[in-house]
């Protein structure tokens, strides 16, 4: 069994949610985190508690949706502790809606944040494990990107992309160059994910399969099995629902 000691990780959407989780997760597993999200607040208060129990870590003010700040990000950590061993792509956003609202803020934002941040985040670290043949990229995706229900339709959409991505990446960094590559999808999950959505009625139906949501924590121990198999084993994708959802 591999273990989580000593690898550098970045994690972005850090700030709250499944990312703050993953953070303090592996920090108490002996993990160097970097943590990144645009909440400087929040940052510096989940420093603050890592370095009280015990665990390393720094932060960044980092907008996903900038390639040159994701570059940044991973030059940031690089020089910080040396290497980049794993990267979580984790900031999301669901603001749901039916199609007929043409809510095209929302689907831009998707797109963005959802998509292109994840492209920017592999784009940021692929370089620097290249060159040591061997990393670890784990994206985040959703039950979305398996399914899709009424509202969801571009949010399913960028979490299939996600997934389309992880797989392609798999094909092309694994063989050669020992990165993995693994993809997340979590059903309900307690988090700030349902608070951008500003269709009620979709939001009525998603508060109700939110009753039975799960903790971040969860989603969290996911992270830390899959970075923590042998560097042989790539947990190329994992579903994590609660048990209640259908």
């Amino acid at each position: 069994m591999a273990e989580v000691e000593g690898k550098v990780v970045i994690l972005t959407g850090a700030s709250s949610g499944i990312g703050e989780a993953a953070a303090k997760e592996l920090a108490g597993k002996g993990a160097k985190v970097v943590l990144a999200a645009r909440r400087e607040e929040r940052l510096q208060e989940l420093q603050k508690d890592i370095e009280q129990d015990g665990g390393t870590a720094t932060y960044k003010v980092v907008d996903v949706t900038s390639q040159e700040q994701m570059d940044e990000l991973a030059q940031f950590a690089n020089e910080t502790y040396g290497q980049i061993d794993v990267i979580v792509n984790n900031a999301g956003l669901m603001p749901l809606s039916m199609l007929r609202n043409r809510q095209f803020e929302d689907w831009n934002q998707m797109i963005d944040v959802n998509i292109k941040g994840v492209l920017y985040g592999i784009g940021a670290v692929l370089p620097y494990m290249r060159e040591r043949k061997e990393g670890h990229i784990i994206n985040v995706s959703s039950v979305a990107g398996h399914q899709v229900s009424p509202g969801g339709a571009v949010y399913s959409g960028t979490k299939y992309a996600v997934r389309a991505i992880s797989e392609g990446l798999r094909k092309e960094e694994s063989p050669e160059n020992n990165i993995r590559s693994t993809i997340i999808s979590p059903g309900a999950v307690e988090s700030e994910l349902t608070e951008t959505i500003s269709d009620n009625q979709v939001k009525e139906r998603v508060d109700e399969l939110y009753k039975n949501a799960i903790s971040s924590e969860s989603i969290a121990r996911t992270i830390r099995y899959a970075i923590e198999e042998p560097a042989e084993v790539s947990v190329n994708e994992i579903v994590v629902r609660p048990t209640a959802q259908m």
